[in-house]
């Protein structure tokens, strides 16, 4: 973004053209349906006023960045559906307070952003409004939930996207699509106007080509907000200052790193042969450039997932409960009394995925099943946070493959158990379980042509030498 907007100082382009020109994208990539919405004309009302603004030099951090946003964050006046039926025709009355933080700033919005319905899925084929497509094979998947962030970017329909990310949603479809990804610490940005999946792991994150935008859009985004009781009040560190600082030099600086990777990861059952020696190959070039890479074990891997759906699940059946056909949102229209309007609009205006969801969380928390299931995962997460600050207190980075496959074609998980699909997840939810930073970066290609992705995670609150790091390793890498 730094060399754009130096070409707008220089004259080279205006906003207005740059509009443009993603507008221009978002028509020739619409087979691939990132997009539900595209802000035309909004968005070229903007790009004049932040041309007139740079004029008279008072043009915001931003100015010149154009973002898409998933349709689970909140813009006033504008639509918000959560790629659900349940909320068609809703419009949002206030804007989250990422958005608005963006805003302010002169960032541009182009539009809404397909995703899997209420963020609940691993492909991006849940949502009512259609599968997106990935934009390296159409015949593939974008991965989820935040799969249209993902191609979007991809496909240079935006510049950055916003996303979010409950256990994956950001890094797993930047690992398919090739971009970068990255899900900041819990509660660094206020989850205020996101809808709510899982309270207790939803975190904004951000698509991006440069680890530059994302650490500047991170920065502004971040810090205290009155609307969000459990967003941090720490101060929030200048994250892009931080890394002209440190992110300038190479892999082979004098600031050598501690990196520890799972020996269960790498030995993990349904990880692709490729991904596996991508990643040993990746470890001995950081061991080669001066760092100290570990194999460290971490038998709690295998509880992960369940954990984390037992959880996951219990909090969507709370949050979704509000979606009754009675407060806002879709009504069945043969509906004839209280009892058939709950149940006819909720079994017709959600979709299987968040059905199958909110039973199962229903089930986890009724009488008898509760201590079985969610205190247990309860326990389980608490082991997990343990384990994992224990491990990052030696450590600087925690090294994993962001998923265990490339992106698989459209329509290959509906034909498998939906628990297969959940294992996707095994190396991405550790992360929200604990609620530390984490990145996918696009180091790798496979033979089949996909992209994948290699995930750092960190300490809490070290976004800055997560960002500086992954900086490093994105200007050294040749593989």
């Amino acid at each position: 973004m730094y060399a754009l907007q130096a070409d707008l100082a220089a004259g080279k382009i205006s906003c207005l053209q740059l509009v443009e020109h993603y507008l221009e994208q978002t028509r020739k990539h619409a087979d691939l349906n990132a997009f539900l919405e595209v802000f035309d004309a909004a968005a070229l009302q903007k790009a004049a006023e932040v041309d007139e603004k740079r004029a008279a030099g008072t043009a915001g951090r931003l100015h010149g960045l154009v973002i898409g946003i998933k349709d689970v964050i909140c813009y006033k006046d504008h639509k918000l559906t959560c790629g659900s039926k349940i909320l068609d025709d809703f419009e949002s009355l206030f804007s989250a307070t990422c958005l608005e933080r963006l805003l302010a700033e002169d960032a541009i919005v182009i539009g809404r952003l397909n995703c899997d319905e209420f963020a609940m899925g691993s492909t991006n084929e849940h949502s009512a409004f259609g599968p997106v497509k990935n934009g390296a094979d159409p015949t593939r998947v974008p991965g989820g939930s935040s799969g249209g962030s993902a191609v979007a970017v991809q496909t240079d329909q935006c510049l950055l996207a916003l996303g979010s990310d409950t256990g994956g949603s950001v890094r797993q479809p930047a690992s398919f699509c090739g971009v970068i990804g990255m899900k900041p610490t819990y509660g660094r940005i206020s989850r205020y106007g996101l809808v709510a999946y899982a309270s207790s792991f939803d975190q904004i994150g951000m698509f991006s080509h440069s680890i530059e935008d994302a650490a500047l859009t991170l920065e502004i985004m971040s810090g205290k907000d009155r609307f969000d009781s459990t967003c941090s009040s720490k101060e929030v560190p200048s994250f892009s200052t931080l890394l002209d600082e440190s992110g300038t030099s190479d892999t082979k600086s004098p600031q050598k790193r501690k990196i520890a990777y799972p020996e269960e990861a790498l030995q993990a059952e349904g990880l692709d042969d490729e991904i596996r020696q991508a990643h040993l190959d990746f470890i001995e070039k950081l061991k080669a450039a001066g760092h100290q890479v570990d194999a460290v074990s971490m038998p709690e891997m295998d509880a992960l997932v369940p954990a984390y759906y037992v959880m996951t699940c219990a909090e969507a059946s709370s949050n979704l409960s509000r979606y009754d056909g009675i407060h806002y949102g879709y009504r069945d229209p043969e509906a004839t009394d209280l009892e058939s309007t709950y149940k006819l609009s909720r079994s017709n205006g959600f979709g299987t995925e968040v059905k199958r969801r909110i039973m199962l969380g229903t089930f986890v928390l009724s009488s008898g099943y509760y201590d079985a299931y969610y205190n247990k995962a309860q326990r389980v997460r608490r082991k997990v946070q343990q384990a994992t600050e224990v491990l990052l207190a030696d450590y600087d980075f925690i090294l994993t493959p962001t998923a265990p496959t490339t992106a698989f074609k459209l329509g290959e998980a509906k034909d498998q158990d939906p628990t297969t699909m959940y294992l996707a997840d095994i190396f991405t939810v550790q992360a929200n379980l604990c609620g530390i930073p984490a990145i996918s970066l696009p180091l790798f290609q496979h033979s089949n042509g996909m992209p994948f992705g290699a995930q750092l995670m960190c300490a809490k609150w070290a976004e800055a030498e997560l960002l500086s790091f992954a900086q490093s390793v994105l200007k050294e890498s040749t593989i």
